[in-house]
């Protein structure tokens, strides 16, 4: 059995001090201590961002993708590889921009791979710039001097809308939470999603103040409906597991179809 500290790398994580990500790196180690898991049968896959650098500091196979491009790779390393537990990861604005339709496929597709979206509201890793879930009135950007004005992007009434069977929001103020959460993700089978509001006290100083406001909800729930219903009225802060319903998972086994029966379906 390896301690959470064990499947850590050995490469520095290079965020900003104060930063969200290292308390998800944390919360990855210590989930992969608690599911006894091999080194050897987990893979990371991460797009472009801040966060997405993740990988390189986990003790297990990684792939550092291309923008947006995480759950494709996941989806696709999944259903080659059934054995492997795989898990992708990003950033706001990697998942939820130039992400965002495979974030909405992945969810209807229900492959049987974790999501875990690390949401700090910005692009950090190119200074700033307002992100999908940006907050519409946020001012704190120079190239929007009155915020973004739009509403912001709603990851886990997407999720739910779009078919994901599992859906949670964590804290990297608690990574015990947090590490916990990612067990359950880990273990149901299916389209796994978590959304974590991850501080960026670089760009978003103001941030630092969830430690005050996030707060848990017992709202976990098998019931679409119900689960909407607490979503659209939900202020963003809430973390706990929402709704986990599994379904069968993509791709659907079949029974194989004989070549010739497959043949004479041609034959004019």
């Amino acid at each position: 059995m390896m301690l959470a500290k064990e499947y850590k790398s050995g490469v520095k994580p290079i965020w900003c001090p104060g930063c969200g990500h290292f308390a998800v790196l944390n919360a990855i180690t210590k989930a992969f201590a608690a599911l006894e898991q091999a080194p050897e049968n987990a893979v990371l896959v991460s797009g472009i961002g801040c966060s997405s650098r993740l990988p390189a500091y986990i003790n297990s196979y990684g792939f550092h993708g291309v923008h947006g491009r995480a759950l494709p790779v996941a989806a696709g390393l999944k259903v080659a590889r059934p054995d492997l537990n795989v898990i992708a990861m990003g950033g706001d604005g990697d998942g939820f921009s130039i992400g965002g339709n495979h974030f909405l496929h992945a969810c209807r597709r229900n492959v049987d791979i974790v999501y875990v979206a690390m949401d700090n509201e910005v692009y950090g890793m190119t200074k700033g710039q307002a992100s999908p879930t940006t907050p519409e009135h946020w001012e704190h950007s120079k190239l929007t001097p009155h915020g973004p004005e739009v509403r912001p992007f709603q990851p886990c009434a997407i999720a739910l809308a779009s078919g994901a069977s599992f859906i949670a929001r964590g804290y990297s103020g608690d990574p015990n939470g947090l590490a916990h959460m990612l067990f359950e993700a880990v273990q149901h089978p299916g389209f796994a999603f978590i959304q974590v509001l991850s501080q960026c006290p670089t760009f978003c100083p103001e941030q630092v103040q969830w430690k005050k406001t996030v707060h848990l909800e017992d709202a976990c729930t098998d019931d679409p409906v119900q689960a909407a219903a607490f979503l659209h009225g939900d202020d963003g802060l809430a973390k706990g597991i929402f709704y986990r319903k599994p379904r069968p998972t993509w791709p659907v086994q079949h029974q194989s179809t004989e070549p010739v029966n497959l043949r004479k379906g041609f034959e004019l």
